[in-house]
């Protein structure tokens, strides 16, 4: 008989643990409470009886404590019970002090490497990452449903960002950064009025970033087309100054010539703020600020002209980079960028598609912007063009009481994603057995999402006033609770997933890619979109389906697959789960036909969805990016761009990531050695194990990043 543990662990039935634990409560008790030997012996027997294969722990204890009581052992039987209680207390006691100490001395690879924001080396970033670990503990032993905590345990679904869970903070956001900058806001307590020119604006609009990392755990995003306004303001100012002071003295072209001259120079000096406030303030968390910049040129703007010079200006300044320590040119990780291909950019004639041609040499030299296709995208979400909250995940439409569709200013309540491939796994193949376990942990999933919402409820705007009472997202009273903004579908909440590629292969023996596979994992997706489509209609709260979560979900769901159910051919031998909807890496399969095939699945995945091909040399590539870059437009809403050849993300080289004396990878331009900011091509080499490569034949290079 094997026995099922608590944390899903499989042993070996073992009787003498049985025997010694009632015999440690036997002696608790006054001698005529006891039981003999022969009737420890005859306990045992009965479970051994029941001639199972296998037993659930908590099934035994049962057996046991109804064993006593049926002898009418009372006493014994409470002694044993507390025992088993005291044992459960053991199980659940602090669980931080061996993450905690691998931390302070560097050694916790998990979480110094989860976020490339975070330089996990630095007290002030420490500090916050001990305070997660207290959250992950206590939110597993006292916050979350043990059935919960014991699923994410399992790696049946994951709860995201647990470190956080134990404060009322949320994920992600659009901040709503017109209403900040036109109506002022407050930081630290001092009123930061309207800005009146495009430098100061540039300048508030990092200070908010700031403020809004702080307090919040995810990603946000600001969009551009906001600071239009002021580079007019600013172009007024300079018209006015130079008309009245050399108006009728000197050529009204020379004036427009100063004018344009010094406004310029304010647009290179307002860019270079935004670019190096973001990459050099810290938030309160010890990290950089996670934002991206929606770069949309939309039509009807009456500051468009000026929106085109401020993207332009920040594609410039980004395919330049910022110089590192050594004053190497390097690419910054943050501000993230977005760019939105419309009909006037899309490189078909239209009247901007000069900024889209360095848009396309910033992708082949700094592996950014990442493109949004307007034309789908309105397909998609009701009509309307707007940016991820930080990098993946969407909104769902809304509309204010006056029927208009508002985006800025919402968030994402948190996310729990779903293991698709163990449902397959556990399943077999059996078709009724999938869909029954997939519904069973759908309902699970739901429940968990429940716990964030709930979580929530109920908190002050006091908690963040920049967030709740200055404008980012809401200007409510000081003491009002957040709750209306919870429900009704203004914030969304998602439902994310991993390995749709997996589970298809093992339900239907093909990739999704095949059209033996495809309509199962159709199926698959459709019945997750209804799921969350049906959670809203029920409850009033935006739920929504997320593809592309965190990527190292994928090795984790992987990791603990295979330590539980061994190699499975091309399921858990990889190391790794596909990303939500993706095609697996391995298949040969064209840029072009990639996203035409992923496409497909966008619409399905409204929360979240983004797809990615891999193109050699980029640098060289210009025209072959073009070309894909009209092709995002006409096929796909959301995509980007990698490398196959290595390349350091820091500093844009595209040579070959050399391995120092320390047999750490090292760009040989930039020093760059954070494995999670290159890619490395597998040259010569041969696997000699988990997660170690022997690069040649002279060093070795021990590495978690399983995409080299």
């Amino acid at each position: 008989m094997q026995v099922i543990k608590r944390d899903g662990k499989i042993v070996e039935y073992d009787r003498n643990k049985i025997i010694v634990a009632i015999r440690k409560a036997n002696v608790e008790v006054d001698e005529i409470e006891r039981v003999s030997n022969g009737d420890i012996e005859g306990i045992v027997a009965s479970i051994e009886g029941k001639k199972r294969d296998k037993m659930q722990v908590e099934e035994i204890q049962d057996i046991i404590e109804q064993k006593l009581m049926a002898a009418g052992k009372f006493n014994l039987a409470k002694t044993y019970i507390v025992y088993r209680y005291s044992r459960e207390l053991v199980r659940k006691a602090n669980t931080t002090d061996n993450s905690i100490m691998s931390l302070i001395r560097n050694s916790n690879k998990d979480v110094m490497e989860e976020n490339s924001n975070k330089n996990a080396v630095i007290a002030s970033t420490q500090r916050d990452l001990i305070a997660g670990e207290v959250s992950k503990d206590l939110t597993k032993r006292m916050l979350l449903p043990e059935k919960i905590a014991k699923a994410h345990e399992e790696g049946i679904l994951h709860f995201h960002d647990s470190d956080y869970f134990l404060q009322s903070i949320f994920n992600c956001c659009l901040i709503n950064i017109e209403d900040m900058l036109e109506n002022g806001t407050v930081m630290n307590g001092k009123l930061i009025e309207s800005p009146k020119s495009f430098q100061v604006a540039c300048t508030v609009m990092t200070q908010i970033i700031s403020a809004v990392a702080s307090s919040q755990y995810g990603g946000q995003t600001v969009d551009i087309k906001h600071l239009g306004k002021y580079l007019r303001k600013s172009y007024d100012k300079y018209h006015k100054h130079y008309q009245e002071k050399y108006a009728g003295k000197i050529d009204p072209e020379l004036i427009d010539q100063f004018v344009d001259d010094r406004l310029r120079d304010e647009l290179k000096s307002g860019v270079q703020t935004i670019q190096y406030q973001i990459n050099t303030l810290m938030t309160t968390n010890g990290q950089s600020p996670f934002v991206t910049l929606f770069l949309n040129l939309q039509e009807g703007d009456p500051y468009i002209k000026e929106n085109a010079m401020i993207i332009e200006e920040i594609l410039r300044q980004r395919l330049e980079g910022i110089k590192n320590e050594k004053g190497v040119y390097v690419t910054p990780a943050f501000p993230k960028l977005v760019y939105v291909l419309d009909e006037h950019n899309c490189l078909k004639g239209g009247e901007y598609d000069y900024i889209t041609k360095l848009a396309v040499k910033c992708s082949a030299k700094r592996m950014y912007p990442d493109y949004i296709s307007a034309k789908k995208m309105r397909e998609n979400y009701e009509g309307n063009v707007f940016g991820p909250m930080g990098c993946r995940s969407f909104l769902t439409p809304w509309k204010d009481e006056n029927g208009e569709y508002k985006f800025e200013g919402r968030f994402n309540q948190g996310v729990v994603s779903l293991n698709l491939p163990q449902i397959g796994i556990i399943a077999g193949g059996n078709q009724e057995e999938f869909w029954r376990l997939l519904e069973e942990r759908l309902s699970l999933c739901f429940e968990a999402l429940l716990c964030r919402h709930r979580a929530l409820e109920g908190t002050l705007s006091d908690v963040s006033p920049i967030h709740w009472q200055y404008g980012a997202i809401a200007r409510l009273k000081k003491g009002e609770t957040i709750n209306k903004l919870l429900h009704n579908g203004y914030s969304t909440i998602s439902l994310g997933y991993i390995g749709l590629y997996e589970v298809t292969k093992i339900m239907t023996g093909y990739s999704h890619t095949e059209p033996q596979g495809l309509e199962f994992a159709k199926r698959v997706m459709q019945r997750l979109r209804r799921a969350t489509d049906d959670w809203k209609e029920t409850t009033g709260i935006g739920f929504g389906l997320y593809g592309t979560p965190a990527e190292s979900l994928c090795y984790r769901f992987a990791r603990i697959d295979k330590e539980k159910y061994g190699d499975i051919p091309d399921i858990t031998d990889k190391g790794y789960y596909t990303n939500s909807y993706h095609v697996d890496v391995r298949e040969k399969i064209d840029a072009f036909t990639k996203f035409t095939f992923e496409s497909q699945f966008q619409n399905l995945s409204s929360g979240g969805a983004i797809s990615y091909v891999e193109i050699p040399n980029m640098r060289n590539n210009l025209e072959a990016i073009e070309e894909l870059v009209k092709f995002i437009y006409e096929n796909i809403q959301y995509a980007e761009f990698n490398t196959k050849s290595d390349y350091c993300h820091c500093c844009g080289f595209d040579g070959e990531i050399i391995i120092n004396d320390q047999n750490q990878w090292e760009c040989p331009q930039c020093g760059n050695k954070d494995q999670n900011r290159m890619n490395v091509t597998r040259r010569t080499c041969g696997y000699l194990g988990e997660n170690f490569w022997n690069v040649g034949k002279t060093k070795e290079i021990k590495s978690r990043v399983l995409h080299l």
